[in-house]
């Protein structure tokens, strides 16, 4: 009996914990602010490869799932899309230093879209055919 009246007082707290981190602002007021530039794209397939599996936190036209607006999930996904946005932003192309031979790399080496990522968002995942057209799109979209 001692028990089950303990273990029911910790999930009491726990779901009054629970509804408590929801009153808290960050994380919950999802913004997209107006894209400003965009690169000169080589071409629609670059920008599509870019759009599938980049522009979730590099962009200015996020898609916020319903899970980012449930604290603390939500702050995760705001923490993750502001410093994506903060690295490399193809909504505000030029306003910043674009290191394309890193990015490319980076695409490459499979280190992004990272592997947390992925469960949730399967349109992110890319192929290696797919890795390398959009590692060299990007080259070719800085050259042109």
């Amino acid at each position: 009996m001692f028990k089950r009246i303990k273990w029911g007082w910790v999930l009491i707290i726990l779901v009054v914990l629970f509804a408590a981190i929801q009153l808290i602002p960050y994380g919950h007021t999802h913004g997209n602010p107006p894209v400003a530039t965009e690169p000169n794209w080589d071409s629609p397939q670059t920008r599509a490869l870019a759009a599938r599996a980049c522009f979730d936190c590099h962009s200015n036209e996020t898609v916020w799932p319903w899970y980012s607006n449930v604290a603390p999930v939500s702050w995760l996904v705001q923490h993750d899309v502001d410093e994506g946005r903060q690295r490399l932003n193809f909504s505000e192309w030029g306003q910043g230093r674009q290191r394309v031979d890193e990015i490319a790399a980076i695409v490459l080496e499979r280190e992004m879209p990272p592997s947390f990522y992925l469960p949730m968002h399967a349109q992110a995942r890319l192929t290696t055919a797919e890795r390398t057209a959009l590692a060299d799109g990007l080259r070719a979209t800085v050259q042109k």
